[in-house]
């Protein structure tokens, strides 16, 4: 009788074509009313030693059908793998359409243009912490106490962090400030990289992008520092006989301070760059101030140099005609397909900075 049980049941278990039936059969046979389970149940009025045979049978009975049951089971998740696996093939060799190509977003887009162009002038490129402390954001950088860029209103302070008062940094000139003091002059760098302020409107987003240059050695001066931005900005915007104007103003970190402008013309409601009689301000500059160079470990009786900072959205709105500074982080796909740029469109000064 157990032999045509097992035969009939291991005929159930190979015949289940899914895990379902799979489990249907488990049940009958091995579960609380199934057949095998049922033939337990009756020993109790077997004799001792008809008791213990006809357990061994049963449990041996019990043990084949359960491994059967699971090696079907293994069989039957490995063939729905397999067929998954085949209905869900991509072939990576096929090219992609149209609508699917990813774009560059223009933020890394003009990030990679700037570099090039400063490559050019043998700036390298240097980076920082996104969290920073007071001394590097503020401190280091002539910013006395009470000055209102220290103002929660500006900054996003973090939680109280022991001895020092730690923030998302406000500008990139923290990585000026731990690369004058991990390096000696002369330096050449360029710092991009996110900055973090609390405001919010269509030229304001909480988090932005800036670039800063810094150039510290011997001799240079501000004739250097004009030449330099100079030649940027017809470079960057592609305007042979771009304008730019220097006019006098004030920051804590540098002495003689300057806020550049470049041509333009606002004629019809249409901003156009150029040499057209009109101006637009666009980055601010200077040479270090010394209390800088001495915060750093720099001696200002020998050494001098330049700074200077723009915010990248501005120039990225600008040369591409981007009226709303929210929209670089608002994740949409039509925006990015409309202002994006082909991958594989590297620029460089070479072969040209957009195409």
């Amino acid at each position: 009788m157990l032999d045509a049980l097992k035969d009939e049941l291991l005929s159930q278990v190979n015949a289940a074509s899914d895990l379902a039936a799979l489990e249907e059969v488990r049940v009958t046979a091995l579960g609380k009313k199934g057949r095998i389970t049922g033939f337990m149940k009756e020993l109790g009025g077997l004799s001792p030693d008809e008791r213990r045979e006809r357990g061994q049978q049963l449990n041996a009975l019990k043990d084949e059908i359960a491994t059967a049951i699971d090696a079907r089971k293994a069989d039957l998740a490995r063939a729905h793998l397999e067929a998954r696996l085949a209905a869900e093939r991509i072939d990576v060799t096929l090219p992609t359409r149209p609508e699917t190509e990813g774009r560059i977003h223009p933020i890394s887009q003009t990030i990679d243009e700037m570099v090039a162009i400063f490559a050019e002038m043998g700036f390298s490129v240097a980076e920082g912490p996104d969290v920073e402390d007071d001394f590097h954001n503020f401190t280091a950088l002539n910013f006395p106490p009470g000055h209102p860029a220290r103002d929660m209103h500006d900054t996003f302070y973090l939680p109280d962090a022991g001895d020092k008062k730690m923030l998302l940094r406000t500008h990139t000139s923290p990585v000026q400030v731990r690369t004058m003091l991990n390096k000696k002059p002369p330096i050449r760098i360029i710092a991009p990289g996110r900055t973090y302020r609390s405001d919010y409107d269509m030229t304001h987003t909480p988090m932005f992008h800036q670039i800063e240059g810094l150039v510290i050695d011997e001799a240079t001066n501000m004739g250097h520092l004009k030449g330099c931005l100079i030649e940027f900005c017809r470079a960057f915007f592609d305007v042979d006989d771009l304008p730019l104007r220097f006019r006098p103003s004030f920051f804590p970190f540098t002495e003689p301070s300057a806020e550049v402008d470049i041509g333009c013309s606002r004629k019809g409601g249409e901003l156009k760059l150029g040499n057209y009689g009109d101006w637009l301000e666009i980055l601010g500059c200077g040479m270090v101030h010394p209390n800088v160079l001495e915060a750093c470990g720099i001696d200002s009786t020998k050494y001098q140099g330049f700074a200077f900072g723009m915010g990248i959205e501005r120039v990225a709105m600008l040369k591409y005609g981007i009226p709303d500074l929210r929209t670089f982080f608002e994740a949409d796909l039509r925006w990015l397909k409309h202002y994006g740029f082909v991958p594989l469109d590297v620029p460089s000064m070479a072969q040209g900075l957009t195409r």
